[in-house]
């Protein structure tokens, strides 16, 4: 059986179309087809997902193969490395761009990071970090920003450090938190 479809008339009440009862049969009849696969039909749908049907039930589900996230779906500022090259002055970090940044070589001189593309819970790390000069954070927050910073340990120039930060408020009043950690080669933790 084919689908049917329902005369509606060509104007509300002008009496041409199908009775409510009629409307209600070709209803049922459309439904029963789909539900049963009467006309064999439905297995034979192109899609791009598998389609299966419970016998006992008729229930159709659809089972999507490939909706999983992965590591390999996520954009580059959830998975990218970027390498820092300038020792020196202000840098612009785009947040969209990486979650891990490398600092190519020591500090020559005092350095500013100013952020750019985060996003609100986006976490970035910048690691290799050494030179004992000052280091500063901004943003180009519309308004302003808050960095907080997370437990007692400051930038230590003298060793390998490493900076997470954290945005928890990327409005025009941004806000970061972050910490700094020191570290060495130590395969025994």
């Amino acid at each position: 059986m084919a689908k049917q479809t329902i005369n509606i008339g060509t104007t509300a009440n002008d009496g041409t179309g199908s009775t409510l009862r009629d409307a209600f049969d070709i209803c049922n009849d459309n439904f029963t087809e789909l539900y049963s696969d009467d006309a064999g039909d439905v297995g034979s749908i192109t899609a791009t997902a598998p389609i299966a049907r419970d016998s006992a039930t008729g229930a159709v589900t659809i089972s999507l193969l490939d909706d999983g996230v992965t590591h390999a779906k996520l954009e580059p500022r959830y998975t990218g490395t970027a390498t820092i090259t300038a020792t020196s002055g202000a840098t612009s970090v785009d947040w969209s761009t990486a979650t891990v940044f490398k600092m190519q070589s020591a500090c020559t001189g005092a350095k500013e990071f100013d952020f750019t593309n985060y996003k609100l819970g986006q976490v970035i790390t910048i690691h290799n970090l050494t030179g004992a000069y000052t280091l500063t954070l901004d943003s180009d927050a519309g308004t302003s920003e808050t960095f907080n910073k997370l437990g007692a340990k400051d930038y230590d120039g003298s060793t390998t450090n490493a900076l997470m930060v954290e945005c928890i408020d990327d409005s025009a009043n941004a806000i970061f938190n972050y910490s700094i950690l020191t570290y060495t080669s130590d395969p025994t933790p």
